[in-house]
């Protein structure tokens, strides 16, 4: 009789997992779909870093980025990321430095052009208790999502993403296996617009006094 308790607990422990797995896989799956409808996002956003030994860094910035050619441009106060699609500047204002990069996409990383998409793939979901945050005088509840990388060369132990009522990214936390926390903010988003060519094209004549680094 025990053994048949035992079995029937554990059967519903499993079943229970499956659709917490499924709920998390659909919700997610929701959110992509919503994002590949959007020509193009404009987003004000926040970084705030944490590392194992306590240390914090936090900035903040606005995104550009045009889907048809993959085009981005980041810009923060002390750095900038800018691809028009084939090249990626990543200038370093306080370095005076400039790294330029070919523009590879790579599923094991996350950045501009995947940041809506890249949990598609290579991921365990599960469904974590909504939260509730207060911003601008509003109450608003947020579905939670942890991811945990299937890949074990990945440098990410797991990932967090809360969802808005308008499937909608509200933050993204990455936790590295060197214990180091990452949180991405997206405070804004504006979709739709038409950006000058110029937001994704590099102007070496504004970085005369920068250290050029091709590393392609």
């Amino acid at each position: 009789m025990m053994k048949k308790i035992a079995l029937a607990l554990c059967l519903s422990v499993v079943s229970t997992l499956s659709m917490a797995q499924t709920d998390a896989k659909k919700l997610l799956n929701e959110v992509a779909k919503k994002y590949k409808d959007y020509s193009s996002i404009r987003s004000d956003f926040s970084l705030s870093a944490q590392d194992g030994k306590n240390g914090s860094y936090n900035d903040k910035g606005i995104m550009y980025f045009s889907k048809a050619k993959n085009q981005y441009a980041i810009k923060m106060q002390n750095q900038e990321i800018i691809s028009d699609g084939k090249t990626i500047w990543n200038i370093a204002k306080d370095l005076q430095e400039i790294q330029i990069t070919d523009a590879e996409e790579n599923d094991a990383t996350i950045g501009p052009t995947n940041l809506f998409t890249f949990f598609q793939k290579g991921y365990a979901y599960k469904l974590q208790t909504a939260e509730r945050i207060q911003e601008n005088g509003k109450t608003e509840n947020l579905s939670v999502i942890e991811l945990q990388p299937l890949e074990s060369k990945t440098n990410y132990k797991k990932i967090k993403i809360r969802v808005n009522k308008n499937n909608h990214i509200h933050d993204v936390v990455v936790f590295d296996k060197s214990n180091n926390q990452f949180t991405y903010t997206l405070n804004t988003l504006y979709v739709g617009e038409k950006f000058p060519e110029s937001t994704f094209v590099f102007n070496k004549d504004r970085y005369k006094s920068y250290e050029i680094v091709d590393l392609r």
